[in-house]
Protein backbone atom coordinates (compact mmCIF):
# COMPACT_ATOMS: atom_id res chain seq x y z
CA UNK A 1 0.00 0.00 0.00
CA UNK A 2 1.52 3.30 -1.07
CA UNK A 3 1.44 6.41 1.12
CA UNK A 4 0.25 8.58 -1.77
CA UNK A 5 -1.88 7.97 -4.81
CA UNK A 6 -0.01 7.97 -8.14
CA UNK A 7 -1.15 10.31 -10.89
CA UNK A 8 -1.36 8.49 -14.22
CA UNK A 9 -0.29 10.04 -17.48
CA UNK A 10 -2.30 9.32 -20.64
CA UNK A 11 -0.39 6.12 -21.40
CA UNK A 12 0.81 5.02 -17.97
CA UNK A 13 -0.01 1.47 -16.83
CA UNK A 14 -2.11 0.89 -13.74
CA UNK A 15 -0.36 0.16 -10.46
CA UNK A 16 -0.79 -3.31 -8.97
CA UNK A 17 -4.17 -3.65 -7.20
CA UNK A 18 -2.33 -4.49 -3.96
CA UNK A 19 -1.02 -0.90 -3.97
CA UNK A 20 -4.48 0.53 -3.31
CA UNK A 21 -5.19 2.30 -0.05
CA UNK A 22 -5.99 0.00 2.85
CA UNK A 23 -9.23 -0.29 4.81
CA UNK A 24 -8.02 2.14 7.53
CA UNK A 25 -7.30 4.94 5.05
CA UNK A 26 -9.67 7.84 4.26
CA UNK A 27 -10.58 6.30 0.87
CA UNK A 28 -10.07 2.53 1.11
CA UNK A 29 -9.50 0.84 -2.22
CA UNK A 30 -8.34 3.98 -4.07
CA UNK A 31 -5.51 2.99 -6.41
CA UNK A 32 -4.70 5.86 -8.77
CA UNK A 33 -5.95 9.09 -10.34
CA UNK A 34 -5.77 10.49 -13.85
CA UNK A 35 -5.17 8.59 -17.05
CA UNK A 36 -7.76 8.21 -19.76
CA UNK A 37 -11.38 7.10 -19.62
CA UNK A 38 -11.53 5.43 -23.02
CA UNK A 39 -12.20 1.92 -24.27
CA UNK A 40 -8.59 0.62 -24.17
CA UNK A 41 -8.03 1.92 -20.65
CA UNK A 42 -11.37 0.61 -19.41
CA UNK A 43 -10.60 -2.83 -20.84
CA UNK A 44 -7.15 -2.78 -19.24
CA UNK A 45 -8.65 -1.72 -15.92
CA UNK A 46 -11.42 -4.30 -15.76
CA UNK A 47 -9.03 -7.01 -16.87
CA UNK A 48 -7.08 -6.31 -13.67
CA UNK A 49 -10.11 -5.97 -11.39
CA UNK A 50 -9.89 -2.16 -11.37
CA UNK A 51 -12.85 0.17 -11.92
CA UNK A 52 -13.39 3.96 -12.22
CA UNK A 53 -15.53 5.83 -9.71
CA UNK A 54 -15.53 9.61 -9.26
CA UNK A 55 -17.88 12.54 -8.95
CA UNK A 56 -18.47 15.83 -10.72
CA UNK A 57 -15.41 18.07 -10.49
CA UNK A 58 -13.07 15.24 -9.49
CA UNK A 59 -10.30 13.70 -11.59
CA UNK A 60 -10.70 10.17 -12.85
CA UNK A 61 -10.25 7.90 -9.82
CA UNK A 62 -9.42 4.20 -10.13
CA UNK A 63 -10.28 1.65 -7.43
CA UNK A 64 -9.48 -1.88 -6.38
CA UNK A 65 -11.52 -2.67 -3.28
CA UNK A 66 -10.52 -5.31 -0.74
CA UNK A 67 -12.38 -7.39 0.13
CA UNK A 68 -14.49 -7.53 -3.01
CA UNK A 69 -18.28 -7.80 -3.02
CA UNK A 70 -19.52 -10.47 -5.44
CA UNK A 71 -22.66 -12.41 -6.20
CA UNK A 72 -22.34 -16.09 -7.04
CA UNK A 73 -25.24 -16.78 -9.42
CA UNK A 74 -26.20 -19.95 -7.54
CA UNK A 75 -26.48 -17.91 -4.32
CA UNK A 76 -29.04 -15.34 -5.47
CA UNK A 77 -31.52 -15.07 -2.62
CA UNK A 78 -34.99 -15.37 -4.09
CA UNK A 79 -37.28 -14.28 -1.29
CA UNK A 80 -40.85 -15.54 -1.63
CA UNK A 81 -42.18 -12.16 -2.73
CA UNK A 82 -39.49 -11.74 -5.38
CA UNK A 83 -40.06 -15.28 -6.65
CA UNK A 84 -43.77 -14.52 -7.06
CA UNK A 85 -42.95 -11.26 -8.82
CA UNK A 86 -40.70 -13.10 -11.27
CA UNK A 87 -43.35 -15.74 -11.89
CA UNK A 88 -45.95 -13.08 -12.66
CA UNK A 89 -43.50 -11.18 -14.85
CA UNK A 90 -42.62 -14.31 -16.81
CA UNK A 91 -46.27 -15.18 -17.37
CA UNK A 92 -47.49 -11.71 -18.35
CA UNK A 93 -47.92 -11.02 -22.04
CA UNK A 94 -46.91 -7.37 -21.68
CA UNK A 95 -43.68 -8.05 -19.72
CA UNK A 96 -40.32 -8.75 -21.30
CA UNK A 97 -36.68 -9.01 -20.25
CA UNK A 98 -34.50 -7.51 -22.96
CA UNK A 99 -30.73 -7.29 -23.47
CA UNK A 100 -29.09 -4.23 -25.07
CA UNK A 101 -32.39 -2.90 -26.41
CA UNK A 102 -31.68 0.66 -25.20
CA UNK A 103 -28.32 0.91 -23.44
CA UNK A 104 -28.24 4.75 -23.56
CA UNK A 105 -31.61 4.97 -21.80
CA UNK A 106 -30.50 2.53 -19.11
CA UNK A 107 -27.23 4.25 -18.25
CA UNK A 108 -28.91 7.65 -18.22
CA UNK A 109 -31.62 6.37 -15.90
CA UNK A 110 -28.93 4.93 -13.62
CA UNK A 111 -27.15 8.30 -13.69
CA UNK A 112 -30.35 9.98 -12.54
CA UNK A 113 -30.66 7.61 -9.56
CA UNK A 114 -28.30 8.49 -6.68
CA UNK A 115 -26.83 5.65 -4.66
CA UNK A 116 -28.24 5.13 -1.18
CA UNK A 117 -26.93 7.79 1.18
CA UNK A 118 -25.66 10.02 -1.66
CA UNK A 119 -27.24 13.24 -2.88
CA UNK A 120 -25.66 13.16 -6.34
CA UNK A 121 -24.53 10.67 -8.95
CA UNK A 122 -21.13 9.21 -9.74
CA UNK A 123 -22.25 8.47 -13.31
CA UNK A 124 -21.17 11.86 -14.60
CA UNK A 125 -21.46 12.76 -18.33
CA UNK A 126 -17.85 11.68 -18.94
CA UNK A 127 -18.69 8.23 -17.56
CA UNK A 128 -21.84 7.99 -19.68
CA UNK A 129 -19.90 8.74 -22.85
CA UNK A 130 -17.15 6.27 -21.94
CA UNK A 131 -19.51 3.39 -21.23
CA UNK A 132 -21.59 4.09 -24.32
CA UNK A 133 -18.35 3.73 -26.29
CA UNK A 134 -17.61 0.52 -24.38
CA UNK A 135 -21.10 -0.70 -25.29
CA UNK A 136 -20.53 0.04 -28.97
CA UNK A 137 -17.28 -1.95 -28.69
CA UNK A 138 -19.29 -4.92 -27.40
CA UNK A 139 -18.10 -4.96 -23.80
CA UNK A 140 -20.87 -3.13 -21.91
CA UNK A 141 -24.43 -4.44 -21.80
CA UNK A 142 -27.82 -3.49 -20.46
CA UNK A 143 -30.36 -5.86 -18.95
CA UNK A 144 -33.80 -4.28 -19.18
CA UNK A 145 -37.20 -4.79 -17.56
CA UNK A 146 -39.98 -3.81 -19.96
CA UNK A 147 -43.57 -3.57 -18.74
CA UNK A 148 -46.43 -2.51 -20.97
CA UNK A 149 -44.04 -1.40 -23.69
CA UNK A 150 -42.09 0.88 -21.34
CA UNK A 151 -38.64 0.60 -19.84
CA UNK A 152 -39.44 0.12 -16.15
CA UNK A 153 -36.01 -0.73 -14.77
CA UNK A 154 -32.69 -2.25 -15.55
CA UNK A 155 -28.97 -2.43 -15.02
CA UNK A 156 -25.78 -2.18 -16.99
CA UNK A 157 -22.62 -4.22 -16.68
CA UNK A 158 -19.23 -4.83 -18.26
CA UNK A 159 -18.21 -8.23 -19.60
CA UNK A 160 -14.81 -9.58 -20.67
CA UNK A 161 -15.08 -13.21 -21.70
CA UNK A 162 -16.99 -14.77 -18.82
CA UNK A 163 -15.98 -12.10 -16.31
CA UNK A 164 -19.09 -10.01 -15.54
CA UNK A 165 -18.84 -6.73 -13.64
CA UNK A 166 -22.09 -5.21 -12.38
CA UNK A 167 -22.20 -1.41 -12.45
CA UNK A 168 -25.53 0.21 -11.56
CA UNK A 169 -29.29 -0.39 -11.45
CA UNK A 170 -32.43 1.73 -11.59
CA UNK A 171 -36.17 1.18 -11.18
CA UNK A 172 -39.20 3.19 -12.25
CA UNK A 173 -41.54 0.45 -10.99
CA UNK A 174 -41.51 -1.74 -7.90
CA UNK A 175 -38.91 -4.54 -8.12
CA UNK A 176 -38.03 -3.64 -11.73
CA UNK A 177 -34.30 -3.49 -10.97
CA UNK A 178 -34.48 -6.79 -9.06
CA UNK A 179 -36.14 -8.40 -12.06
CA UNK A 180 -33.27 -7.20 -14.24
CA UNK A 181 -30.72 -8.56 -11.76
CA UNK A 182 -32.54 -11.89 -11.67
CA UNK A 183 -32.44 -11.91 -15.47
CA UNK A 184 -28.68 -11.31 -15.44
CA UNK A 185 -28.26 -14.12 -12.90
CA UNK A 186 -30.36 -16.46 -15.05
CA UNK A 187 -28.25 -15.61 -18.09
CA UNK A 188 -25.05 -16.19 -16.12
CA UNK A 189 -26.28 -19.48 -14.66
CA UNK A 190 -27.13 -20.77 -18.10
CA UNK A 191 -23.69 -19.95 -19.50
CA UNK A 192 -21.42 -21.01 -16.66
CA UNK A 193 -20.44 -17.64 -15.20
CA UNK A 194 -18.85 -18.29 -11.81
CA UNK A 195 -19.56 -14.92 -10.18
CA UNK A 196 -20.78 -11.37 -10.81
CA UNK A 197 -18.68 -8.51 -9.50
CA UNK A 198 -20.59 -6.07 -7.28
CA UNK A 199 -17.54 -3.93 -6.38
CA UNK A 200 -18.60 -2.61 -2.97
CA UNK A 201 -20.58 -3.92 -0.02
CA UNK A 202 -24.11 -2.59 0.37
CA UNK A 203 -26.98 -3.83 2.50
CA UNK A 204 -29.18 -4.11 -0.60
CA UNK A 205 -26.74 -6.41 -2.39
CA UNK A 206 -26.18 -8.46 0.75
CA UNK A 207 -29.94 -8.97 1.08
CA UNK A 208 -29.92 -10.54 -2.37
CA UNK A 209 -27.13 -12.97 -1.51
CA UNK A 210 -23.96 -11.09 -2.43
CA UNK A 211 -20.96 -11.48 -0.13
CA UNK A 212 -17.37 -10.37 0.25
CA UNK A 213 -14.40 -12.45 -0.88
CA UNK A 214 -10.66 -11.81 -0.68
CA UNK A 215 -9.34 -9.59 -3.46
CA UNK A 216 -6.76 -12.24 -4.37
CA UNK A 217 -9.53 -14.77 -4.97
CA UNK A 218 -11.46 -12.27 -7.07
CA UNK A 219 -8.43 -11.33 -9.17
CA UNK A 220 -7.63 -14.98 -9.84
CA UNK A 221 -11.21 -15.45 -11.06
CA UNK A 222 -10.95 -12.42 -13.36
CA UNK A 223 -7.68 -13.65 -14.84
CA UNK A 224 -9.29 -17.00 -15.70
CA UNK A 225 -12.69 -15.73 -16.83
CA UNK A 226 -11.31 -13.06 -19.18
CA UNK A 227 -9.69 -15.77 -21.30
CA UNK A 228 -12.92 -17.75 -21.72
CA UNK A 229 -15.35 -17.35 -24.66
CA UNK A 230 -17.63 -14.35 -24.51
CA UNK A 231 -21.20 -14.75 -23.33
CA UNK A 232 -24.08 -14.84 -25.79
CA UNK A 233 -25.98 -11.70 -24.78
CA UNK A 234 -29.45 -12.92 -25.72
CA UNK A 235 -32.34 -13.60 -23.38
CA UNK A 236 -35.00 -16.10 -24.42
CA UNK A 237 -38.00 -16.90 -22.17
CA UNK A 238 -36.50 -20.31 -21.34
CA UNK A 239 -33.58 -18.56 -19.66
CA UNK A 240 -35.88 -18.17 -16.66
CA UNK A 241 -35.78 -21.95 -16.24
CA UNK A 242 -32.47 -21.64 -14.36
CA UNK A 243 -34.31 -19.72 -11.62
CA UNK A 244 -37.96 -20.73 -11.88
CA UNK A 245 -39.32 -24.24 -12.41
CA UNK A 246 -41.78 -24.37 -15.28
CA UNK A 247 -44.40 -25.86 -12.98
CA UNK A 248 -44.21 -22.93 -10.56
CA UNK A 249 -47.32 -20.81 -10.24
CA UNK A 250 -47.93 -17.39 -8.81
Amino acid sequence: MTSSIPWLGPDDPFPAPADSWSADSPMPGLLAAGGRLDVPHLLAAYGQGIFPWFGEGQPILWWSTAPRMVLYPQELRLHRSLRRTLQRFRAAADCELRIDSDFPAVIRACAATPRAGQSGTWIVPQMVRAYEALHRAGHAHSVETWIGGRLAGGLYCVALGRAVFGESMFAHATDASKIALAGLVALCRGQGVALIDCQQNTAHLASLGAREIAREVFLAHVARACTQPALAWRFAPECWDTLLPRTATA
